[in-house]
């Protein structure tokens, strides 16, 4: 047989000891072969009356009276042989407690007091208490009290109104040996408590008649906690100038925003949180008379917005550092083409001039607005404007030549109708004008050669203005039918082509004036002078007299 391995005894009471072991391998011998376990103390030169319990384990426990020092053998035999294991102990060294039991708790808004009760009556106990937090974090305390039948610790430094999971166990205080099974676990909640923190609140601001339209927003800080079971949110404003009585509402915990009119004045609101205990610290914004540009109307216009590029992380923000502001807050909207758009805002400190805004509802070909405001003493200015995309696509539909101006070797197009504002999937960054007679490839003067996926071969013109929206192809040959197409390109290229339009270009009217003038009127000319062939001789080329008619050869002096 194999050895007993594991061989080790134990009391929880000082009264019962027991020892347990592993059997080790299937010996494969059954009924009267099988092997037999006895136990023998040396100590006192006497067997042990216990009767060995076997499952995968085996156990054997008997009544030690007085003797507190024990030298046991455990001895395995069957016909194959037989093998022994030893362990020599003091009782009081080898205390195993019994878990703790009936435990109960008290509490407060950040401790938790745990009693509990123990059998093991006359043994001074080391207890510890496991605490399980909601995000997983474990935390092990320890007890020093040892002589009360009733335990109890008291776990400090805990959250508000909020769900602990705890259990204990014991050991022998004197000499520890192990500890003892755990209690039950026993989820405690503790007390609710004023709301801790500030909300984090912000304001859109719309000029309207008589006044303007502040629309409010908030939402809970990361250090903020709510600390109650229920919790609402008490939103007061009041003019500064005269000191007029406030005016206030209250929301329950579903709102996040509210709209309020105010008058041209300045005003000061406030947002606080409550729960059943008390409010939380309040959360100010000081809205500037209407006249003030720091409330941000008037100044929207005199700012240029500056095109910034995405990122995989998100759209990249930077702005020059105002070292008089205490914070910085960039906003933009989720769903720029949705009313209400979401609008989203996040705080930066003093010492930040540069970001990555990311959002999940962030989608490629989509542009999106971002202001940029610094804020002192809770009053906050419109900095600087910017606009980008997560990732430019190409631009969703073609320029559209509305007029065409046609020579014999020149073609001029124009397309004044094509926006190039945010209702484009990218920044436009200028257009490109592709044309090839239907005969023949790219050969004009001035142009590039522009060679397609499936080897068609275009002549390109590239316009680098996405505001010049006419364009002139030149040396065009006269009487030819060309084919072209005008193409808006973007950071994220552009679409292929599709449908091209076609032109003829017109006879060149200087050279039919010139074959007039070498052809046609010399053969006029002949024409005419066949016609009156004598009249011409006559005019032209008149007969010649003979010299022997002459009179003049009738004089004698010849």
């Amino acid at each position: 047989p194999d050895t007993p391995k594991d061989f080790s005894c134990q009391t929880q009471d000082m009264r019962i000891v027991t020892c347990t072991w592993s059997q080790g391998g299937d010996t494969y011998l059954y009924e009267k072969y099988s092997s037999k376990y006895t136990l023998f103390d040396k100590s006192s030169q006497k067997m042990i009356l216990c009767t060995p319990s076997c499952s995968k384990h085996c156990s054997c426990s008997w009544d030690i009276g007085q003797q507190r020092i024990w030298n046991v053998t455990v001895t395995v035999e069957n016909p194959l042989g037989k093998k022994t294991a030893t362990d020599v102990f003091d009782v009081n060294h080898r205390i195993y407690p019994t878990a703790p039991f009936q435990v109960w708790e008290e509490c407060t808004e950040t401790e938790i007091t745990l009693h509990w009760n123990h059998q093991n009556s006359g043994i001074e106990l080391f207890c510890q208490t496991e605490v399980f937090h909601p995000d997983g974090k474990v935390e092990l305390h320890n007890s020093s009290d040892k002589h009360s039948r009733h335990r109890s610790i008291t776990v400090r430094g805990l959250q508000p109104y909020t769900e602990y999971t705890v259990r204990v166990r014991c050991g022998e205080a004197k000499h520890f040996w192990r500890w003892s099974e755990w209690s039950e676990a026993q989820t405690v909640r503790t007390e609710e408590a004023t709301p801790s923190g500030k909300l984090d609140v912000w304001r859109e601001i719309t000029p309207v008649l008589g006044g303007r339209n502040v629309t409010l927003f908030w939402k809970q800080a990361p250090g903020f906690r709510a600390n109650g079971r229920s919790i609402a949110y008490e939103v007061t404003w009041e003019k500064i100038e005269d000191g007029s009585r406030p005016e206030s509402i209250s929301f329950s915990s579903v709102y996040n925003s509210t709209r309020i009119f105010i008058d041209n004045h300045s005003y000061r609101i406030s947002i606080m949180a409550k729960n059943n205990v008390n409010f939380s610290l309040p959360s100010v914004l000081i809205i500037s008379k209407a006249t003030d540009n720091s409330t941000g109307i008037f100044s929207t216009e005199e700012l240029k917005e500056e095109q910034v590029n995405g990122t995989d992380d998100g759209i990249f923000i930077s702005w020059e550092p105002r070292y008089i502001y205490d914070s910085y807050i960039i906003d933009w909207c989720n769903f720029p083409k949705l009313q209400p758009c979401d609008l989203q805002w996040k705080r930066f400190g003093p010492n930040t001039s540069s970001a990555v805004i990311n959002s999940a509802a962030f989608v490629p070909g989509q542009r999106y607005n971002f202001h940029i405001y610094g804020s002192v003493a809770n009053r906050a200015s419109l900095l600087e404007k910017k606009t980008g995309y997560l990732k430019e696509l190409p631009p969703l539909h073609d320029p559209v030549v509305d007029k065409i101006e046609l020579t014999f070797n020149a073609v001029t197009l124009s397309w004044d109708s094509y926006l190039t504002n945010e209702s484009q999937s990218g920044f436009v960054r200028g257009y490109h004008v592709y044309i090839s007679s239907i005969q023949e490839n790219c050969r004009l003067k001035g142009s590039k050669k522009h060679i397609f996926s499936d080897n068609s071969e275009l002549c390109k013109y590239t316009i680098e203005n996405p505001e010049e929206k006419r364009y002139t192809v030149e040396h065009l040959m006269s009487n030819t039918k060309y084919k072209l197409v005008v193409k808006a390109y973007t950071g994220g290229g552009e679409t292929p082509i599709v449908n091209f339009i076609y032109i003829d270009t017109p006879y060149n009217s200087n050279m039919l004036y010139f074959l007039f003038l070498l052809v046609i009127v010399p053969t006029l000319a002949a024409a005419v002078c066949h016609w009156k062939k004598k009249w011409v001789k006559e005019c032209c080329c008149p007969a010649i007299p003979s010299p022997n008619k002459s009179k003049v050869l009738t004089f004698k002096e010849f």
